[in-house]
């Protein structure tokens, strides 16, 4: 281990010497690890003697396609749950019993006074309508794909 004194008077910098790592840290300029597009195992023999890629056959299979009727139901879902939430989140700021007599309200009557005033239900609306806005877009954008 080296010590060497800054110039500028600055704090003293200390050089660890590269032989006494700690056994966890990765060495970084390792000689041992090569780049290559194909996988470390391809090619090697197993312990049986066999290839290791007649062991993994559906490590390198080609990508296969999603049906389009699940593509379809998926979207729907998408689509009826977004615009469920963004209703509720329209009207909840409205209705008296939900937004009003909210236990969180009522245990902190600080954030209540907040919530009440026609501002933070506006605000709350306001995220609704746009959730709404986000699912009929998703369902109008890929209405033909």
């Amino acid at each position: 281990m080296r010590i060497k004194r800054s110039d500028r008077g600055g704090k003293d910098i200390v050089d660890a010497d590269p032989s006494k790592r700690m056994p966890q840290q990765p060495e970084s300029t390792s000689p041992s690890l090569t780049v290559s597009p194909a996988p470390l195992s391809a090619g090697l023999p197993t312990e049986s003697g066999a290839d290791a890629s007649a062991e993994l056959p559906n490590a390198i299979e080609p990508h296969q396609r999603v049906p389009r009727w699940l593509v379809r139901i998926e979207l729907f879902l998408r689509v009826m749950l977004r615009m469920y939430i963004g209703l509720a989140i329209c009207v909840v700021p409205w209705w008296h019993a939900a937004w009003d007599q909210n236990p969180i309200f009522l245990r902190f009557p600080a954030l209540g006074s907040i919530a009440v005033t026609g501002a933070a239900r506006g605000l709350v609306s306001g995220l609704g309508l746009l959730n709404l806005w986000i699912a009929f877009q998703d369902a109008i954008r890929h209405r033909d794909g």
